[in-house]
């Protein structure tokens, strides 16, 4: 596999290259360690000084991030390059043709809602290639956890398939879980409750259905993904998607949620509502898969 890692040499940064620590890499996998040069937006002696000043320190922070990855078996490449950072890391992850690009998570100091950093939201929001985001000062403890929120439609097999061509340890286990929709969700609570007295056979019916079709998608998600970690368990919930994964990743140890992104159809650069949420508001690792570049 072949991995881009974004850094500025923050400590988000930091706690970026410590997760991919994490991973079984084997000798043919690849990690990109890329700094991006700030392009200077004026031309004159100060901010010539704080070009020069960045050029000196961009070399420690790419020793930093390969110091952190350390020992790990993977091949690992250290780049430099100068533009917008969004601009810049999309092409480089372009061109080298990476599976993956991991960022760590700014946020937006003192604001917990579904504010992330400008530049992670940008490449978030525009890239082809599934990104990983880590969040800051998270403590690994034991085997390794794994949400995949999977409904089923091509994102989510994109999904999937990055799932699958991660090095995770052996041990690592995973969650494989589906959001049936309740049927009542834009319908408030105090008239929900009358409409589900009038209509409990065709709300029941609508229940069952749902079901079997989230057994359906977690079978063929768990077909996918056989072979890739120690022990996988299903997990079926009713309601909002969105709601629901945070719920699991706050009580279930989760270290990496993995959702697909369906996008806002007609405008670009925008994520669908349940991926912008979930990456807003986790409190662990989010990995956004992408509809596949050859489909």
């Amino acid at each position: 596999m072949k991995i881009l890692l974004a850094t500025d040499g923050s400590a988000f940064s930091e706690d970026a290259a410590r997760f991919l620590t994490r991973l079984n890499y084997s000798p043919q996998d690849e990690i990109i360690v890329l700094h991006v040069i700030t392009s200077v937006p004026y031309d004159d002696d100060y901010q010539a000084q704080i070009k020069r000043f960045i050029r000196r320190v961009s070399p420690e922070i790419r020793r930093t991030a390969v110091d952190i990855l350390g020992h790990v078996r993977a091949k690992i490449i250290s780049q430099e390059e100068e533009g917008a950072p969004d601009e810049a890391i999309m092409r480089v992850a372009t061109e080298a043709g990476v599976d993956l690009i991991v960022m760590g998570a700014r946020g937006i100091r003192g604001l917990k809602s579904l504010f992330i950093g400008s530049v992670t939201r940008s490449v978030a929001a525009v890239s082809s290639i599934p990104l990983l985001v880590t969040k800051s000062h998270q403590a690994f403890t034991g085997d390794m956890r794994v949400l995949f929120a999977t409904d089923g439609s091509p994102t989510a097999e994109a999904t999937g398939h990055v799932l699958s061509m991660i090095p995770f340890p052996r041990d690592a286990e995973l969650i494989v879980m589906n959001v049936a929709p309740s049927g009542m969700a834009d319908i408030p609570e105090r008239y929900a409750i009358e409409m589900r007295e009038l209509m409990q056979e065709h709300v029941e019916l609508i229940k069952e259905r749902s079901f079997e079709e989230a057994d359906r998608i977690l079978a063929a998600a768990e077909v996918a993904l056989r072979g890739k970690f120690s022990a996988i368990r299903r997990v079926v919930k009713s309601g909002d998607p969105a709601i629901e994964i945070l719920g699991i990743a706050e009580t279930g140890g989760i270290d990496l949620i993995a959702v697909g992104s369906r996008g806002i159809r007609g405008i670009k650069g925008m994520l669908g509502s349940v991926s912008r949420r979930v990456l807003g508001l986790s409190p662990c690792p989010v990995l956004i898969g992408k509809k596949s570049r050859t489909s």
